[in-house]
């Protein structure tokens, strides 16, 4: 039989045992708590990137403003006669929209010596729609059927002149100078919009880098050709467009 020091040694070693065990099961609980807290913090950044991108979805989207490479805002006007002309309703044509104000210099200009001489109608000529768009308010500078009747006149325009007396067609369009231009493709997207050409006195005398270009007329027989339009986009020249306010 053992004796009892010899038992009461087994009894020391085995509570000393049990007793280590325990720590160690008690000191791993908070590495596991340490563990598992940082797992959460590692997905809690994630959790809040969510917020960011869902602006930056929202600022994405597309304003009521036309831009190149978008669909051209349709629109419904009336000509000096009163009859309704729809943007719509040439689509399969390329269409060519000048913002116009017969009492503008530069709109005087540019039909008179400048690159709108013609423009029109030899554009028409190769199955170009032209649409010429006054957006002046009533009571501002070059509003009204009779003016503008008579600058068609002077100017020998063939084409339509629409009225636009709320505006709202011109501010669609970011229209902001007489002339402004723009080019819309067969398939009702705008290709180009900007100054008719490079020459910001309107007579083209003086054009950017020497030699003058039609940035209008070059996008519309481009685009007419099937190619790509070498110079999509340029800032407008020429009178403020007299919108309400």
């Amino acid at each position: 039989m053992p004796s009892p020091l010899r038992s009461s040694l087994l009894t020391f070693a085995a509570l000393a045992l049990l007793t280590q065990v325990g720590c160690k099961t008690t000191e791993s609980a908070p590495a596991a708590d340490s563990a598992k807290t940082q797992a959460v913090q590692e997905v809690t950044p994630a959790k809040a990137s969510n917020p960011p991108a869902a602006q930056e979805v929202k600022a994405a989207t597309p304003s009521d403003v036309a831009a190149v490479g978008k669909a051209a805002p349709d629109f419904s006007l009336s000509d000096l006669e009163g009859k309704k002309v729809s943007l719509s309703s040439f689509l399969g044509k390329i269409v060519v929209l000048e913002w116009f104000n017969p009492e503008c210099p530069y709109v005087k200009a540019s039909h008179t010596t400048g690159s709108l001489v013609d423009a029109a109608k030899r554009l028409e000529g190769k199955g170009v729609v032209y649409l010429a768009i006054n957006s002046g308010a009533p009571g501002k500078q070059g509003h009204g059927p009779e003016k503008n009747k008579e600058a068609a006149e002077t100017f020998s325009m063939q084409h339509p002149v629409l009225l636009d007396e709320t505006g709202e067609v011109g501010r669609s369009y970011g229209a902001t100078n007489t002339p402004h231009s723009f080019v819309i493709k067969q398939e009702g997207i705008l290709v180009y919009a900007g100054a008719v050409d490079n020459a910001p006195d309107g007579e083209g005398k003086s054009p950017v880098g020497g030699t003058l270009v039609g940035y209008m007329a070059q996008a519309a027989l481009e685009t007419l050709d099937g190619k790509p339009v070498t110079v999509p986009q340029s800032k407008a020249y020429g009178c403020s467009v007299k919108y309400s306010s």
